[in-house]
């Protein structure tokens, strides 16, 4: 028997999960507390002791771990036009696993550089200009970052025509050149930026999160963990060798403290008669909402659905939701356990949060005229032919209502701009496996597949 150790550290839980190679199973899952307060490293022994009392002392053949203790990896990015290079540049962060703290545009102030200090980022994405293009904003801003005296890394991908200056004036930091996430007008290029971005998590936040002594244990590399679970959505939907895949799906995540969202689709138009607008969407894309959580983000899922709207869902008063919720504030490990009440408020902040996620995910169509007539204008990616959602995070997977809570994010008469899917299969990741897979997927991929098509939990087809 071939075994497998893979490994999930968590902001609040480390995730294991053993899979049997030769047989493509699982032979079991565990659950701790990552304790990134004292050691990370005790989270996982602790973590170890749960599953072995589950499935017996094994030694495995190979051990591999991915990551987003202490929020993962924070980044910055500053680019030039905010829909161009800035989104640009926002979009590698977030491919690469990247937990985005905020987008600057145009040329760095020194309220800016004061954010920068408060805010303390792992990494600084410094973007700017199509190659040939304006070389101003992205030197100046490079000025400014040296005088700053950065004690993060900064991966350098604008304007090529500026890139040696650039390296000059940052020379002494830790600087890492990469092509221009867009070369040409309205053209991507940030998969070697995305590939830098995990370099450096792998050598300098391993140790900066405490997992140095963990990855001891690693017959390989580390991966930020919504790198895995885009790794693994991928490959769910697109299949490998001789093994199917599930078609085009959006995946959505509802933690305590953001809501990540998957799309592996096309999302171009399907109408002659639609004019695209903007960058073109990449095909397997994520989005991460901080503001919205089912506990350390309440307030957001709050402010962006409305307290009425909330009360509707859940069934409860506006008094009783509101000293909930507040409750919930002071106390963010709490969880239903058998109380009907928070079990209804858990359900309508779920609802909402989905809605509102893939709502800022999906992309949005509208109408606009034109000397030839009337013409349709997409803005983002068109989901509304995906037909698979596969949901995970605590408040989806132990819900009772998993399909209903999908419901809301599908497209809506009430919202009808809002390009979200129409008919769908709804999964579910009950076992936590996602980024186990997405892991697992580097090395052996069809056993990867083979086991998500296996232990996704089916919920129902919507009508």
């Amino acid at each position: 028997m071939k075994t497998v150790l893979l490994i999930d550290f968590g902001s609040t839980y480390t995730k294991l999960t053993a899979v049997d190679i030769d047989r493509e199973c699982i032979l079991g899952t565990a659950a701790a507390y990552t304790t990134i307060e004292t050691d990370i490293n005790d989270g996982l022994e602790a973590g170890l002791k749960i599953l072995q009392s589950k499935i017996g002392t094994l030694d495995f053949n190979e051990c591999y771990a991915c990551s987003s203790a202490a929020g993962g990896l924070r980044m910055i990015t500053s680019g030039l036009v905010p829909d161009l290079t800035g989104e640009a540049a926002r979009l590698a962060s977030l491919g690469a696993g990247a937990k985005v703290i905020k987008v600057y545009s145009f040329e760095l102030t020194e309220d800016d550089v004061e954010e920068i200090r408060r805010i303390k980022p792992d990494i600084f994405l410094l973007v700017g200009g199509t190659d040939g293009g304006n070389t101003e904003c992205i030197l100046h801003n490079a000025e400014v970052l040296a005088n700053m005296k950065p004690d993060f890394p900064i991966v350098l991908a604008g304007n090529r025509s500026a890139a040696k200056k650039c390296q000059e004036i940052l020379s002494g930091y830790e600087v890492y050149v990469c092509p221009n996430v867009m070369p040409k007008f309205g053209e991507l290029n940030i998969e070697p930026a995305q590939k830098q971005i995990r370099e450096i998590f792998l050598n300098r936040i391993i140790q900066a999160k405490g997992l140095s002594r963990a990855s001891e244990l690693l017959s390989d590399i580390m991966m930020p963990t919504p790198s895995a679970v885009l790794q693994a959505v991928e490959l769910l939907s697109g299949g490998c060798e001789d093994e199917s895949g599930i078609g085009e799906l959006v995946a959505v995540d509802v933690g305590g403290a953001t809501t990540d969202i998957y799309s592996i689709a096309d999302g171009m138009p399907e109408h002659m008669n639609t004019v695209y607008k903007g960058l073109p969407e990449p095909y397997a894309k994520r989005t991460v909402e901080g503001d919205i959580g089912m506990r350390y983000s309440i307030q957001g899922i709050v402010d962006s659905a409305g307290i009425d709207r909330i009360c509707e869902l859940s069934g409860l008063s506006e008094d009783v939701a509101t000293a909930l919720i507040q409750d919930l504030k002071l106390n963010p490990d709490k969880v239903p356990e058998n109380d009907k009440e928070m079990e209804n408020l858990d359900f309508a902040l779920a609802s909402c949060a989905v809605e509102e996620a893939v709502t800022r995910h999906a992309g949005t169509i509208s109408e606009s005229y034109t000397l030839l007539g009337k013409v349709l204008v997409q803005e983002g990616k068109n989901l509304t032919n995906v037909k698979n959602i596969v949901v995970t995070g605590g408040s989806l997977i132990h819900s009772q209502r998993i399909y209903h809570i999908t419901e809301n994010a599908l497209y809506s008469l009430s919202n009808p701009s809002s390009l979200r899917p129409k008919i769908v299969d709804v999964w579910a990741d009950k076992t936590y496996i996602l980024a186990a897979m997405g892991l697992l997927s580097s090395y052996y991929p069809k056993t990867a597949l083979k086991i998500m098509k296996k232990e996704l939990e089916y919920h129902g087809h919507s009508k």
